[in-house]
């Protein structure tokens, strides 16, 4: 699988294509699925363009992707500050609105309770590891473990996730982007790439947009993979 992780938390000033409406949204995920994507990671904003979990705003960002790209995993963050659980559980009703998969960091306090909630409200839970962690009895609902990593601790993060037999996607940031992605596509494990991760190609040239991101990493993760 190769996801696009379309905005991340950055900000309208890094980069011009970097899509923060619930449109603009739409329009690169549907950019991206046409060159075979079929996952999008997002990260909804309120209408002052801030992080938010709060149900109605996620719906509408959720909905509206999901209306120009049918069929498609939509995943979303859950590191946004405030108490998660409370509006975690606000998104039971939210029907269309409401996201396949949500990412957790298994770095932070009180991890497993926001799996739980997750999964209490029928939504996927992806656990994000960023360094080594004890991961025995995981929570109800993990479908997927994401590694974040340089290509020099890819190895050993991964000595931890494999055994657990569960798909991993891994992925590195900035001047890791590109490298980590090579790495993973010989090990056939799950990437991802976007601007969220990178805002450059592996030249050093600022990338126009997602799409051009995605392109490339879609040629290079079938060059690299085992015949």
């Amino acid at each position: 699988m190769l996801q696009a992780c379309l905005n991340g938390s950055r900000t309208a000033e890094e980069h011009p294509a970097l899509p923060l409406s619930p449109e603009r949204l739409a329009e690169d995920a549907a950019d991206v699925a046409a060159l075979g994507v079929t996952s999008v990671h997002i990260r909804p904003r309120d209408v002052i363009g801030a992080l938010t979990l709060v149900g109605p705003e996620v719906a509408t960002t959720i909905a509206t992707v999901r209306a120009a790209v049918p069929g498609i995993e939509i995943s979303v963050s859950t590191d946004v500050p405030g108490n998660r659980a409370p509006l975690i559980a606000s998104w039971a009703a939210l029907a269309a609105g409401r996201p396949d998969v949500a990412c957790v960091r298994v770095a932070e306090p009180g991890w497993r309770d926001l799996a739980e909630a997750l999964h209490r409200v029928n939504v996927k839970v992806e656990l994000v590891v960023e360094a080594p962690a004890k991961l025995q009895d995981l929570p109800a609902g993990v479908s997927r473990l994401t590694v974040t990593a340089t290509r020099e601790t890819a190895e050993s993060l991964l000595s931890v996730v494999e055994p657990l037999g569960l798909p991993v996607l891994l992925y590195g940031r900035d001047s890791d982007a590109w490298p980590v992605l090579d790495y993973a596509a010989v090990l056939e494990h799950h990437v991802r790439m976007g601007l969220e991760d990178t805002l450059h190609l592996p030249d050093g040239r600022r990338a126009k947009n997602n799409a051009e991101l995605i392109a490339l990493a879609r040629r290079r993760q079938r060059t690299r993979a085992p015949s």
